[in-house]
């Protein structure tokens, strides 16, 4: 984590106003309201549109679950965001990642045990963070396997992963007690 402690602090769900608790609504994730989403309410209306994008990225993408986790988790390396790691490792173990291939996102696209089309989504996702742009070979390999749609939904995705690291690591949101660090302990 950047911050050891939070920039906004997240608002206690007894200090909702009716409207904060219907958009709350649905965000439990493991039981309860994570940091993320009691932080972001503290601006409702921001919040509130930036949910049904966040929804559409996260559910909705046409990417494949493997493929969207493997792009946003190493973005939220890239980032350094300690949170959206720990979201991401978590989420990344239910769409099929194991350990070993998470661990392996904190290196190079050329790390062995990537698949080909693997490599060149973590290329993108590198590619977009370094330079706001996939180059021409980069694109050509995905487009083996990904159609127009599956292309917007990558490149989206890591735009929405930035931006949501920028946030989470400028306000200071702390991992919530059952998100893992780094090492995914």
């Amino acid at each position: 984590m950047r911050l050891k402690e939070p920039r906004i602090a997240p608002l206690d769900e007894s200090k909702w106003t009716e409207e904060q608790k219907q958009l709350m609504k649905g965000q439990e994730m493991r039981g309860k309201v994570q940091n993320i989403f009691r932080t972001l309410i503290n601006h409702e209306k921001l919040a509130k549109r930036w949910l049904v994008f966040g929804a559409h990225i996260l559910s909705k993408s046409s990417l494949d679950p493997r493929e969207r986790e493997i792009v946003i988790l190493r973005i939220g390396w890239l980032c350094q965001s300690g949170y959206e790691w720990g979201q991401h490792v978590l989420i990344g173990r239910a769409c099929g990642l194991n350990d070993q291939e998470i661990l392996r996102l904190q290196k190079s696209s050329d790390t062995e045990g990537w698949t080909e089309h693997e490599r060149f989504l973590i290329k993108a996702a590198d590619e977009l963070h370094d330079d706001a742009f996939i180059s021409d070979e980069t694109w050509a390999g995905l487009r083996k396997k990904l159609n127009d749609q599956q292309m917007m939904d990558l490149v989206f995705t890591c735009g929405q992963y930035t931006l949501v690291s920028m946030a989470l690591n400028s306000f200071g949101v702390q991992l919530d007690s059952d998100l893992p660090g780094w090492d995914l302990n």
